[in-house]
């Protein structure tokens, strides 16, 4: 989850490398650091914070010369402070390193180097791996690159990893395990990043690196390596399809805000040139292929994580309505290490909005290595899920920084509405169910932005309730995602206590904590209306505060809401996507009343690609 930086070229690196740490900052914000190589002497400076205040630190420092490596952190082992920061380096000072991942067999390699004479400074694994790559250097007498690749054979765990040596001023080495990194190539200089958005300021082309591979980087020339065998890798240089532009802020105060008053368009970019409404088909090329062999299966699972995981929840019920068929959704970090009846027979899809969410990753291995056929909804284009899936659909939201997702959601359940009709198209199923879907989807984005418009219709209700500790959202059918999708939101970034349930389920415990202080966000829509007017009542009748997000105001719900925030009405498979935006407006502004980062909330990053 941290974000990487490294720079080979004419510029000065600490520009490069500063410039393109605030761009991954989203990654990891709790502390950064630089080393650069300058009159062949690593210089390292590094703090607990963020990289404005590295930048503050580096005032008096000269970090001259065209080489060098950066990070901003995400703790995984070790408190965020100054001496846990990265880089990190070797007790010689010949090698510096910073790090993604964990180092799992760290312990042992950590008493392997106490026996050695060799002691650990900090409380990191990143120093472990660093402090044994010197002691193999020294011991075995290798070159830097034997030196590193001999170390990595020796890790159990995942990485990311970029390396620079004293003795070699003119080479950096970066590799990668189970954490992204790429390689970005230009005029005479080379760049390492954990994703692309450092990088596009500079060039467009960039490459992948893959599981298992490092890359050797010197002045005018690159070499990728398999790290087991030490054989040359051939790689294919690939183009930064997006614009700067869309990775910065656009005059809005939050990334957050900006996502969410993009949904209109990001909505509509994921429909572009699959839906023809005249024809009432869809096309999906990514999966074309496999449409006979998805509905052939089984058993179909999806599997995500976070906020994908609720967009998957939404899937289940469009592809169980669509198709006839059960469907299952698992958290992936439990699919991974449970036993499942997964087999050549199922159809196991996975939705990641980085494409790189590490417990997603080794769903989609297990899923494989059992025989199952693996469908992937992501948002990166070429990231590791869209490279290890058998077959998939881009959702085209484009770069979404803010750490709470937004825009992904609303276009993942708009790609899952598409691959259901797409399925039940093919399957024969009868055309009057499914043409007032296409209708409704034409529709979509104008609906979208109709809510939108009306966004400063929810300031009021986060004054209101800005000081509240906790919060309950209720929904039924497709709008219970959406309720665990809107406590999340809040959980997320405001840091107010709230949980979703299905608003039947609150007479099963949750009741019991309702009072005149308990604020209740409940979702109505037609399908199921009465019901959760019953609801209502009960919450009602104990005191408690009652906002409502409906498609169906009327006398009766204004009579029992505090407060109510009225949405289109749209078909039900796609009503949950307009629900969902004024609660993302909610938490935001309630985030940003009780003075809370945002685009940066604590703790959280934005790619999950450790454990």
């Amino acid at each position: 989850m941290c974000g990487i930086v490294g720079y080979l070229g004419n510029k000065q690196a600490k520009d490069v490398i500063i410039k393109g740490l605030k761009r991954l900052e989203y990654r990891g914000y709790d502390s950064a650091g630089i080393s650069t190589l300058q009159n062949n002497k690593l210089e390292i400076t590094k703090t607990q914070g963020k990289v404005s205040d590295l930048s503050a630190v580096m005032e008096n420092i000269s970090h001259l010369g065209g080489l060098g490596i950066g990070h901003t952190r995400w703790a995984t082992h070790g408190i965020p402070n100054d001496n846990n920061a990265h880089p990190h380096c070797d007790n010689s000072g010949k090698f510096t390193l910073v790090h993604n991942g964990i180092i799992e067999n760290y312990n042992s390699l950590k008493l392997l180097l106490k026996d050695n004479g060799i002691d650990c400074k900090t409380d990191t694994d990143t120093e472990v791996l660093v402090q044994f790559m010197g002691y193999l250097y020294h011991k075995e007498k290798l070159d830097f690159v034997e030196t590193v690749r001999l170390a990595l054979n020796q890790v159990v765990g995942a990485y990311g990893i970029v390396v620079l040596c004293e003795d070699h001023p003119e080479m950096l080495i970066a590799a990668r395990l189970g954490s992204p990194l790429l390689l970005g190539i230009g005029e005479d200089e080379y760049f390492v990043a954990s994703d692309s958005s450092p990088i596009i300021e500079y060039t467009r082309n960039i490459i992948f690196l893959d599981e298992g591979e490092l890359a050797i980087i010197k002045p005018g020339e690159y070499q990728v390596r398999n790290i087991s065998g030490n054989e040359v890798v051939s790689k294919k240089v690939e183009e930064i399809k997006y614009n700067l532009e869309e990775i910065e802020k656009g005059g809005y105060d939050h990334f957050m805000l900006k996502e969410i008053n993009e949904q209109a368009h990001t909505i509509s970019e994921a429909l572009r040139g699959r839906v023809n409404s005249e024809e009432l088909t869809v096309n999906l090329g990514g999966i074309y292929d496999w449409v006979q062999q998805i509905l052939d299966a089984n058993h179909i699972y999806i599997t995500a994580c976070g906020t994908s995981w609720h967009a998957a929840l939404i899937g289940s019920y469009i592809l169980e309505e669509m198709l006839n068929v059960p469907v299952k959704v698992e958290y992936a970090s439990e699919f991974r290490y449970r036993e499942t009846a997964v087999n050549g027979d199922s159809v196991v899809i996975c939705v990641s909005q980085s494409g790189e969410t590490a417990d997603t990753l080794a769903a989609i291995r297990k899923a494989r290595e059992k025989g199952a056929l693996t469908l992937g909804i992501m948002n990166v284009v070429g990231s590791s899920i869209a490279r290890e899936t058998h077959c998939g659909v881009y959702i085209h939201a484009g770069p979404e920084i803010g750490v709470a997702s937004t825009k992904a959601f609303t276009a993942q359940v708009t790609i899952f509405n598409l691959i259901g009709i797409l399925l039940a198209q093919k399957k024969g199923v009868n055309p009057e169910m499914i043409q007032p879907i296409i209708n409704d989807i034409d529709s979509l984005p104008e609906l979208v932005q109709s809510v939108l418009d009306q966004g400063n219709e929810i300031l009021p209700i986060a004054e209101d309730f800005m000081d509240v500790e906790n919060f309950l959202y209720l929904g039924r059918g497709y709008q219970f995602p959406v309720a665990l999708e809107g406590a999340l939101k809040l959980k997320e970034i405001s840091y107010i206590h709230a949980e979703g349930y299905p608003a039947a389920e609150m007479k099963h415990g949750p009741i019991a904590l309702i009072d005149d202080n308990m604020p209740v966000v409940c979702i109505v829509t037609e399908k199921g209306y009465d019901k959760i007017v019953s609801n209502i009542q009960e919450v009602r009748a104990r005191g408690g505060k009652i906002i409502i997000i409906t498609s169906e105001v009327n006398a009766e719900l204004k009579e029992y809401s505090d407060h109510i925030i009225q949405v289109p009405r749209i078909h039900h498979c796609l009503q949950a996507i307009l629900t969902t935006i004024p609660l993302q407006l909610l938490a935001y502004h309630m985030a940003v009343l009780k003075g809370c980062d945002v685009d940066m909330p604590r703790n959280l990053a934005k790619s999950v690609t450790v454990e």
